[in-house]
């Protein structure tokens, strides 16, 4: 079984890179990298460690291969993918490869996505199913990654509504960035999933230990985009550490 932490939480207000991408902290006496931190950014609680060590999948009977559903195809995207296999990813998904993206190996499948890859590197357009919204996870974790395009990467990648325009603003107003690497994900455990909402994890890496952020996606207008967090909450909150990926499905092209 992983060994994980229950102390309050390093990060804070800001995102995965200058408030997308998570900043330094120190793990298991060694520095881990995931961007700037905001020094007016307040931590999580104890409890919302608890809550990401704690949190177990809901279990999701594996459904038949489902057929194109209409109304689902996405015009707006122009992604126009079917919905595909519906069946939650328990075991690594097959890949036709793995490629890299701002310094981050992500992977790449005819069957769930990308099928658009944007001018700015943008990737999207991913099947309706978990394992297209799995797909998505990783590559919306590399997009976090690269700093000198937080304000549009958010933009592209988080659900529309309030808490979007509270970040934009938030970005708007700090675009700092820390230089610092980003580690690379190592693996992934969901924890729940329904036609149109999936929540996982994500293990990454930091020398012989794991940190795991915290992901929720929802299915708007033809594809994947992630659930922004609460006014002055960090993306990808909560966050926890690891000892190993017992807990999760090692899954990584590195």
């Amino acid at each position: 079984m992983s060994d994980t932490s229950e102390e309050q939480s390093p990060f804070g207000r800001g995102f995965i890179a200058a408030s997308i991408v998570i900043g330094a902290v120190l793990l298991c006496g060694a520095v881990l990298l995931f961007g700037s931190l905001r020094s007016s950014g307040s931590a999580a609680t104890p409890g919302q460690q608890q809550a990401a060590v704690q949190a177990e999948p809901r279990a999701v009977e594996p459904a038949a291969p489902a057929t194109p559903v209409a109304g689902r195809s996405g015009a707006s995207t122009g992604c126009n993918r079917a919905a595909g296999d519906q069946s939650v990813p328990q075991q690594p998904p097959a890949v036709d490869g793995w490629e890299v993206t701002s310094r981050i190996v992500v992977p790449r499948s005819s069957a769930y996505g990308p099928t658009k890859t944007d001018a700015d590197g943008f990737r999207r357009c991913f099947a309706h199913s978990p394992t297209g919204a799995l797909y998505a996870a990783y590559s919306a974790y590399a997009a976090m990654a690269d700093q000198d395009k937080v304000v549009a990467t958010a933009r592209k990648l988080m659900l529309p509504g309030s808490d979007k325009d509270a970040l934009i603003d938030e970005l708007d107003a700090d675009q700092s960035t820390s230089g610092y690497a980003v580690p690379q994900v190592a693996g992934y455990r969901v924890i729940d999933a329904s036609a149109d909402r999936v929540s996982l994890m994500l293990a990454t890496s930091v020398n012989s230990a794991y940190m795991s952020l915290t992901l929720t996606l929802v299915w708007h207008s033809g594809d994947w985009l992630l659930q922004p967090p609460e006014p002055g909450e960090p993306v990808g909150a909560p966050f926890a550490q690891h000892r190993d990926l017992s807990d999760f499905v090692a899954w990584s092209g590195v």
